[in-house]
C-alpha cells in the first residue's frame, strides 16, 4: 500500500507544526501552507511538502489541493487547523475583524472541505479533522466572536460528518483548552489592545478579569502543542473514529459543565470571575 497523504493548514507554528512533524515521522506524506511562509523552511527541510497558503483566498486552497493531487494522487487526510482569534468586547470589535475570524475558522475551513470531499468520495475514504476549541461549546466575555466561529465550525462538522458518513467518509472535531501556543497570548494581546483604543472602554474591568494566559477564564490544565498534535494523529489512525477528542479531564469537565448546567448557573460562575479578578 503506498503512504497516506495528510494535509495540514496553519503548520508554521503551535498545533500545526506538531502534527506535520508528527505525522513525517510516522511516514506520511504531508501538505501544509500558512501564511508566514517564510516560517516554513524548517518544516521543508524535514521533507515535509510546504507552501504559502492563505485559507480565506480560493486560489490558494486550490492551488494546494491540486498540487497535492498531481503530485500525490490522493488525500487521505484533512486537517483544518489554521485558526484565528481577536479577543475584546462585542461593542467594540470591528465587524471587519469580526468577519476575519468567521473567514479563517469556519469559511476557510469549509473551502478546503469541498475541494477535497469529491476526491475522498471517489477513493471510497477519507477524515476530515476540524481543529475547534473548547470555545466552540462554552463561552466567555471578550471572546464573543471567536466563540461564535467556533461554535459554527463544529454545528458544520456535525451536519457534515451525517451527509458524507455513507461515502467512506469520517469528520471529527478536535477540541483544545488552554495550550501552550503563541494563540493565547496573541488573543490576550487583542483584547488589551481592543479596550486601550477606546479611551473611555466601559469594558477594561473585563478585560482585566478575563485576557489572563487561560482567556477562557476556566480553571483547566494547559496542554502543548504536541498534545494537541497526538490528538489529531488518533483522529486519523483511529480504527473507530471519535465525533470529538478532548486533550484531558478539565476539558471534558468544563464542557460538561456548560452542557449540562443551566444557563443561569454558568452565567452566575462567569460574573464571580468578573467580581474576583475585575
Amino acid at each position: 500500500m503506498s503512504q497516506k497523504v495528510a494535509v495540514i493548514t496553519g503548520i508554521s507554528s503551535g498545533m500545526g507544526k506538531a502534527a506535520a512533524e508528527l505525522f513525517n515521522q510516522n511516514g506520511w506524506v504531508v501538505y501544509g501552507g500558512a501564511r508566514r511562509g517564510e516560517r516554513l523552511t524548517e518544516l521543508s527541510e524535514k521533507g515535509i511538502h510546504t507552501m504559502a497558503l492563505d485559507v480565506t483566498d480560493e486560489n490558494s486552497n486550490a492551488n494546494l489541493v491540486k498540487t497535492v493531487m498531481n503530485e500525490a494522487g490522493r488525500i487521505d487526510v484533512l486537517i483544518n487547523n489554521a485558526g484565528y482569534g481577536e479577543y475584546g468586547p462585542l461593542e467594540e470589535v470591528s465587524m471587519a475583524k469580526a468577519k476575519q475570524q468567521m473567514d479563517v475558522n469556519l469559511f476557510g475551513a469549509a473551502n478546503l472541505i469541498q475541494l477535497v470531499l469529491p476526491i475522498m468520495r471517489q477513493q471510497g475514504s477519507g477524515r476530515i479533522i476540524n481543529n475547534s476549541s473548547i470555545g466552540g461549546r462554552l463561552y466567555a466575555p471578550m471572546g464573543g466572536w471567536y466563540h461564535a466561529s467556533k461554535h459554527a465550525l463544529e454545528v458544520y462538522s456535525d451536519v457534515l460528518r451525517n451527509e458524507v458518513k455513507s461515502f467512506g467518509i469520517q469528520v471529527s472535531v478536535i477540541e483544545p483548552g488552554a495550550t501552550k501556543t503563541e494563540w493565547s497570548e496573541i488573543a490576550a494581546k487583542t483584547g488589551k489592545e481592543t479596550t486601550e483604543k477606546q479611551s473611555n472602554s466601559a469594558y477594561q474591568h473585563i478585560e482585566k478579569a478575563f485576557s489572563m494566559a487561560d482567556v477562557s477564564g476556566m480553571p483547566v490544565p494547559v496542554a502543548s502543542s504536541e498534545d494537541i498534535a497526538k490528538l489529531m494523529w488518533r483522529a486519523a489512525t483511529d480504527r473507530k473514529t471519535k465525533r470529538r477528542y478532548l486533550p484531558g479531564f478539565g476539558e471534558r469537565v468544563a464542557t460538561f459543565m456548560f452542557r449540562k448546567l443551566p444557563v443561569s448557573w454558568t452565567d452566575a460562575m462567569l460574573q464571580t470571575i468578573l467580581k474576583r479578578r475585575g
